[in-house]
């Protein structure tokens, strides 16, 4: 686990230099002619990037080290797994582990099938952040699992989360690169690394793509874990700290969702949702551990 935080923050440094190894280079682009004006109006300026052997150097290396950076974390989840005799999920080390681990398998297929390289320097932060926090903040020692987890919703539930949790930060990341891209369109310029991502508009349909996914198993999340609930303390809801968080980032992300539908959001207020939607999600994943106690605490953090 320590050599896959070590190696994450190595790609990340690899694909932060391709960032700023891009160099640039203004164009005159026409755009469409407003009404009234001359139709050989020429359009503003756009810094568009332009790719040197270095750049796409930099960013093979961060994709080639990723790429084993995932493999060791993978092998660590495993191996806990085997040490602890059990699905490694019973502690929030374990979980945290787990779903990083889903964040970088679905990032390097989208990178290596769908050519989505371009979200490897957020990804690799992400991955990280949150892999150094998890070997030294979140470490604990492997042990039981209480009776109460003792349950196949215990694996059921894990699973959807973990699932559900990845796609939103997916779809998250998305929707930041589109507040960046879009105000950077909004000026008339889109200069150095903003060239080589997605136009917003295929952003916004990324971002949309991945929260579409992930609500429903975040919907199954919570009913699993009632049923699980139910199971182990007799009650299906009792407003625990945790459940209480899961319904409100349930609730942000219905609103994003809904608001896309029928309201016709799109944009930058569908992005703010959502960014509004994984804060929720983080203080559920974390906050709520470290700053509440609860019927969820008895992992410990």
């Amino acid at each position: 686990m320590v050599t896959s935080a070590v190696l994450y923050l190595v790609a990340m440094t690899a694909h932060a230099a391709e960032w700023a190894s891009v160099r640039t280079a203004k164009v005159a682009r026409p755009v469409p002619a407003m009404v009234g004006a001359p139709a050989e109006a020429p359009g503003p300026e756009v810094a568009v990037a332009v790719d040197g052997r270095r750049t796409e150097l930099l960013g093979r290396i961060g994709l080639a080290v990723t790429v084993v950076a995932a493999l060791t974390h993978v092998a660590g989840v495993v191996l806990r797994g085997v040490a602890a005799q059990r699905a490694p999920w019973g502690n929030m080390y374990e979980f945290v582990t787990t779903s990083l681990a889903i964040v970088a398998i679905v990032y390097l297929v989208l990178a290596l099938r769908s050519g989505m390289r371009w979200l490897g320097l957020p990804v690799t932060l992400l991955l990280t952040i949150g892999q150094g926090l998890a070997v030294t903040v979140f470490y604990v020692d492997v042990s039981e699992l209480m009776p109460a987890l003792h349950s196949v919703w215990f694996v059921i539930h894990i699973i959807a989360a973990a699932t559900a949790g990845a796609a939103f930060n997916v779809g998250g990341i998305a929707a930041i690169l589109y507040l960046v891209r879009t105000r950077a369109e909004a000026r008339g310029s889109v200069r150095g690394y903003l060239a080589r991502i997605p136009s917003a508009a295929a952003l916004d349909r990324v971002s949309y793509r991945f929260h579409a996914f992930a609500f429903p198993l975040w919907t199954f999340t919570i009913a699993a874990g009632a049923i699980w609930a139910q199971f182990a303390w007799g009650r299906f809801w009792g407003w625990d700290p945790k459940e209480t968080w899961s319904l409100v980032t349930w609730i942000v992300y219905a609103v994003y969702l809904h608001a896309r539908a029928t309201a016709g959001w799109k944009g930058r207020r569908a992005a703010v949702v959502a960014v509004v939607g994984l804060a929720t999600f983080w203080f559920n994943f974390i906050g709520i551990n470290l700053l509440v106690s609860g019927l969820h605490s008895y992992a410990g953090i």
